[in-house]
Parts: C-alpha cells; sequence; structure tokens
C-alpha cells in the first residue's frame, strides 16, 4: 500500500453536496464489535453524541446522508468473529512460508495483511493459496484480508487506472464485495472473516469524488453483511477517511465496521492520530498504518512491509 497523504481541507459546501441522499431505504449505521475474542455481537448501541468531527462542519448544515437498508447485519450477529489487539505488518505480496515461519515468535508481529482479491493488486499473488492460508494459521497468525478494485474518481494513481462511476458507486460497492467473498472464500476464509476494502489516498475537496468514494463504501458494507463477512474500509486518513467520517458522522449508513486508517506518524496506538473522532469505530474496530515501505529482517528472513497496529476484527 503506498499513499501520498495531503491536508484535509473539504468545505462546507462540498460537504453538502458530498452527503446528499440518494433516497434508498433508511436504516441507522452499527459500528460496535464484541470486545470478546471469539463471540456473538451485543445489542445495538446509542447513536454516538452529535460531536463536531475534525475537519467536519456542524451537523445544522449538513443534510439527510446516503442510508441503505441493511438486512444482513442481523445475520452477523450469529457467526463468531475474532478480534486481535497487537502489531501485524503488510506486504505488497504474501510472504513464502518459510517466511512467515522465521518471522512469526522471532518478530513483534501476530497479524499480517493480504491481498486476497481485486483486479488492481499491485502485485503478484504466487504465494498466496489455501494451503498457504491454512499453514499460516496453524503457526498462529491471524490474518487481514484486502481487497483492491476500483478507486476514487478524482485519483490520479496510474497504477490504478480502473475508478468508480459516481452515478453507479453503489451498486459497483456491491459488485466489488460480491468479487472479494469470492476471493476470500477460494483461500479458505468462510463468514466471520472481515475483507478490508483498499482505497488509495486521493485528492481531497472534490464532493462528487468524495460522495462517489462514500456510496461506494457503503454498497460493499451492504453486500459483505449480506454475505455474513464483516466490512473493513482502508484509506489515508486525509482523503478516503476524512470523507467517511463526515459522512458518517451525518448518519451515512452501513458504516463498515472497522476502520484501517493510513498516517505514517510512526506511532503505534490506535488513537486515531488526530483524525478518528474519539466516539467513532471504538469498540475494536480500529488498525493504524503507522510507518511505511521499510525493510525489516527477522530470522534471517527480510521483507518490504508497512507496519500496523491493530484492535480489530481478523481471519478466523
Amino acid at each position: 500500500m503506498v499513499r501520498y497523504l495531503r491536508p484535509a481541507a473539504l468545505s462546507a459546501a462540498a460537504l453538502v453536496l458530498l452527503l446528499a441522499t440518494d433516497g434508498t431505504a433508511a436504516q441507522s449505521a452499527d459500528l460496535a464489535l464484541t470486545a470478546a475474542r471469539v463471540g456473538t455481537l451485543p445489542p445495538r448501541p446509542a447513536a454516538p453524541a452529535p460531536a463536531r468531527a475534525p475537519g467536519a462542519v456542524p451537523a445544522a448544515f449538513l443534510p439527510s446522508a446516503t442510508v441503505l437498508a441493511d438486512p444482513g447485519r442481523a445475520l452477523l450477529r450469529a457467526v463468531p468473529h475474532e478480534l486481535f489487539t497487537g502489531p501485524g505488518f503488510d506486504a505488497c505480496s504474501a510472504p513464502p512460508l518459510e517466511a512467515m515461519r522465521a518471522w512469526h515468535g522471532s518478530s513483534p508481529f501476530g497479524a499480517v495483511g493480504i491481498y486476497t482479491s481485486g483486479r488492481q493488486r499491485a502485485c503478484g499473488q504466487a504465494q498466496l493459496t489455501a494451503d498457504w492460508v491454512r499453514q499460516v494459521r496453524a503457526l498462529g497468525w491471524r490474518l487481514l484480508p484486502t481487497h483492491v478494485g476500483l478507486q476514487a474518481p478524482c485519483s490520479n494513481n496510474p497504477r490504478k487506472p480502473q475508478k468508480i462511476d459516481p452515478a453507479n458507486a453503489v451498486q459497483q460497492g456491491r459488485d466489488e464485495a460480491a468479487e472479494a467473498v469470492r476471493g476470500a472464500q477460494a483461500v479458505g476464509l468462510g463468514p466471520g472473516s472481515p475483507v478490508y476494502l483498499d482505497m488509495e489516498a486521493y485528492p481531497p475537496g472534490d464532493p462528487v469524488c468524495a460522495k462517489a468514494v462514500v456510496d461506494f463504501t457503503l454498497g460493499w458494507t451492504q453486500a459483505l453483511h449480506g454475505a455474513g463477512y464483516w466490512s473493513g474500509f482502508y484509506s489515508s486518513v486525509d482523503s478516503g477517511v476524512a470523507d467517511l467520517v463526515s459522512a458518517v458522522r451525518a448518519g451515512a449508513a452501513p458504516a463498515p465496521d472497522a476502520l484501517w486508517y493510513a498516517r505514517w506518524d510512526g506511532r503505534d496506538t490506535t488513537d486515531g492520530s488526530g483524525a478518528v473522532p474519539d466516539d467513532m469505530w471504538t469498540g475494536h474496530q480500529r488498525i493504524h498504518q503507522y510507518l511505511g515501505e521499510v525493510h525489516e529482517t527477522y530470522g534471517g528472513v527480510g521483507l518490504d512491509i508497512d507496519r500496523d497496529e491493530l484492535d480489530a476484527v481478523v481471519a478466523r
């Protein structure tokens, strides 16, 4: 995952356009995961206090947000899931089994991000098979399945040219979720696992672009829930995360269950880094990618990785 970070600079007018409703049936967002390492969901929590989020305009200036029905959310209450708290890493390609064996116990990490699906994955995945997943899990590793599909309409990343169509963003999000479920199942990761949507950084300040990203993510979440999978969202704090925070604050739903935010500040915490409000994604729902593109060696094996700190749902 390679990002650039820019200051969040959405104006009030941009946010008004971003959060325009699509008229779909309403249902409130549910952002809680159980604190148990394996278990079922607790009762629906009270809505978060309407405090102003960093970078957001006061709620009085925000119209109705895009809201989708989320009948699949109820299915997840009966599906066991697992949480992991501690250090992890992600690599462009799934590392060889020999590397995973060497790093287990000799490195500080207990979880690894893997790119299980997506037409715009940057690297090949020759190692990533159902057998690789089975053996890595047997070693004790926890997994963060990640999907790299369509990107923001305003993205200027030449390596990921396929972009969301703002007029069809919700349905495209649903379609990507279906592809992600097939990818997870192909390597043996069934219901109760999360899949994290990789939305690379994009230039902030474009309301049409921001709304497309948010609507795409809502459709993604709705469809994953319907298939029995948890929804995760990965992006830079200055683009995708900032736009999602503002939209969810205004009532957009269903919100992703876990937020994987990129801010390369070198701080191995999940405190939000000043970008995620204290009352959002608080129930074991955060991952912080705090250091990127570093080379580290453990057990005599070197890998190029990004460092992460986790307090969120992982694949069982």
